[in-house]
């Protein structure tokens, strides 16, 4: 494996993720100024999620024909870089609500139809023995975008929130573009050194990858896209209901219950390049099923001890076993996909996947606790999780003799 490519591959993928944390970080308070209500706030919020169900599948298949004609998808990722900078930079200057709302709506447009697309560079430049392992690298420089985003919030909003807001693309162009100058003009060589045999590829839209996925004998496609539906709405409720759960149960401030996740985040650091070179060993599929059962025990633990260190304990247990999913979910896609040359419409799928398990999970897991109570949220999730470790039970049964 190319140090220097994954290198890069990261710096692309970071580049993004850094201009996505900051809009989650300080836009609701653009949107405070002008609406009272949280809900409306947070439905404005996850509105870039529908739009990215709706946009990064068509743009993945847009850039697998691309990368299958020699072009790449370098194109699209810089020049959608480019056209979601400027409404990005523009949203401190609106003086209304309808000027804010164009200027959220047309980055959120604009930097989804790139989003995916920069993520697949990894399955261009590197093998499929190897993609498992530069994810973890892939993950971990994306988890320190929210050092990124929290520095530029406490270092510059207070001064001048023009210039907070014009930061994050500046930086998001320079590093694509210098990833671009040391991997861009090599994309065609990079994707023929791929030992893999080209399988069909008259797949004229996504719908026809999605009947090829759905018409699957062994089914082991849809029951990865359940998965990662299952758990991703897991861990989207756990992360979206912790805070609540610290002041109910535990007893904690709204400061201290925010910051429970600290050390689950920092377990997720340290742990997910390990773990993506132990996954390659392991096999993906097998790596997430025990990733799964993990996070299980995780909320057993916390459902066993309510108590502040029981919980911490709890969360580092969660986050490693997610970080096992996180690394590894995407690569077993690319796995399964039936071409190297449908792998952006699959990462548009997983976004699809992810995105919608993102958005509903939080609320199941929500309308449990009114029925059980706060004390039990922790119980009730492990509940939920189990069924998402059967569904990669069944699909490691169904991949492993085909391995």
């Amino acid at each position: 494996m190319s140090a220097s490519t994954v290198l890069w591959v990261t710096l692309a993928v970071f580049a993004q993720e850094s201009v996505w944390n900051f809009y989650d970080a300080q836009v609701p308070a653009e949107l405070r100024q002008y609406l009272t209500s949280a809900g409306l706030v947070g439905l404005i919020m996850g509105m870039d999620n529908a739009l990215g169900v709706l946009i990064q599948p068509w743009m993945g298949f847009v850039s697998d024909r691309r990368a299958r004609d020699g072009r790449g998808r370098w194109a699209i990722v810089l020049t959608g870089a480019a056209l979601a900078s400027i409404p990005f930079a523009l949203i401190p200057w609106t003086g209304d609500l309808p000027t804010l709302m164009l200027c959220i709506v047309a980055f959120a447009a604009t930097a989804n139809a790139f989003k995916g697309v920069t993520e697949t560079l990894v399955s261009d430049y590197l093998s499929p023995a190897h993609r498992g392992k530069a994810q973890g690298f892939v993950k971990a420089g994306v988890s320190l975008t929210i050092v990124v985003s929290a520095l530029i919030s406490l270092l510059v909003v207070d001064r001048s929130i023009t210039l907070a807001f014009a930061l994050p693309p500046v930086l998001m162009l320079v590093l694509l573009t210098t990833s671009w100058v040391f991997l861009g003009r090599r994309h065609s060589t990079a994707v023929a050194e791929a030992k893999e045999e080209d399988e069909p590829t008259d797949f004229t839209s996504p719908w026809a990858v999605v009947k090829d996925m759905v018409r699957d004998p062994s089914r082991a496609r849809a029951l990865l896209m359940l998965g990662i539906f299952c758990f991703a709405g897991m861990w989207s409720a756990l992360r979206a209901l912790m805070t609540p759960y610290g002041t109910e149960t535990l007893g904690l401030s709204r400061g201290a219950a925010g910051g429970l996740a600290l050390p689950g985040a920092v377990a997720f650091l340290v742990c997910v390049v390990p773990l993506a070179y132990a996954s390659s060993r392991l096999g993906q599929i097998r790596a997430i099923r025990y990733g799964v059962g993990l996070f299980v025990v995780g909320l057993l633990i916390g459902f066993a001890s309510p108590t502040v260190p029981g919980t911490v304990a709890s969360l580092v247990v969660t986050s490693i076993g997610y970080a096992t999913f996180a690394v590894n979910a995407l690569v077993a896609l690319w796995d399964l996909a039936p071409s190297r040359h449908v792998v952006g419409t699959y990462t548009g799928l997983y976004t699809v996947a992810s995105s919608t398990g993102a958005a509903l999970g939080p609320a199941l897991l929500g309308f449990t606790v009114d029925m059980t109570g706060w004390r039990f949220m922790l119980l009730d999730g492990a509940l939920f999780a189990a069924i998402t470790f059967v569904v990669f039970t069944r699909l490691a049964r169904r991949v492993t003799p085909a391995a």
